[in-house]
């Protein structure tokens, strides 16, 4: 996933506050507006890059899952200079994962970010490299910390992650037994969800046939 770095764009630290990054916005926007450049298109294209930082960063909902967004995007590309992939080396990065989205509201979590992120940390050449290190103990606690961590997750972000999941456990009945508890209750929860919301539409239904009768 590419992403652009609004912090660049406005030449700041990501630790710039508000303040830092209107200054940094209002100078640059007067090297490149198009009413001061005579609406040549490399400061335009510029402008429009600095104008969506600017409207990124200091939107506090937009920041935030910018700045997950980010969060992922850098892990991943730790993980891709990475010369050795252990069980190990997995289950510290599983951990580091499971303690940032503790951290997270998930009802404005980067839901798709996560599961792109675990998604390639479970590729299918990493669990099939693990699986080599005969380390069923270790699997058991990545298998657990993966739980946990998708746990806000609706169902249709969890499918291919418990997938990739049954791909590392194989023939390790612990974790085997942990995926298929965690599936079965996220399984009720959905279909407790989905009935939930049919009855509230059927009793809103029904009250608004009652106050249209009552009404006539």
């Amino acid at each position: 996933m590419h992403l652009k770095d609004y912090y660049s764009i406005l030449e700041l630290e990501t630790s710039a506050s508000v303040n830092d990054i209107k200054k940094a916005y209002r100078k640059k926007a007067l090297l490149f507006h198009p009413d001061i450049n005579q609406n040549d298109p490399y400061a335009t294209a510029q402008f429009s890059e600095i104008k969506e930082a600017y409207e990124v960063l200091t939107n506090p909902a937009k920041k935030e899952y910018y700045l997950q967004q980010r969060w992922y995007n850098q892990s991943i590309n730790i993980r891709r200079k990475q010369d050795a992939i252990t069980p190990v080396t997995i289950l510290k990065l599983s951990l580091e994962l499971e303690k940032y989205v503790s951290t997270l509201d998930q009802f404005r979590m980067n839901k798709p970010g996560l599961e792109e992120y675990i998604m390639e940390l479970l590729s299918n050449e990493r669990t099939d490299h693990l699986k080599k290190f005969n380390e069923p103990d270790t699997i058991n606690q990545i298998v657990a910390i993966i739980l946990r961590t998708i746990n806000p997750l609706p169902l249709k972000f969890c499918n291919n992650i418990l997938s990739q999941l049954i791909r590392l456990s194989e023939k390790n009945q612990i974790a085997l037994q942990q995926i298929s508890s965690y599936s079965i209750k996220v399984n009720r929860k959905h279909l407790r969800e989905k009935y939930s919301l049919l009855f509230i539409i059927a009793i809103t239904i029904i009250l608004c046939l009652i106050i249209f009768l009552a009404g006539g």
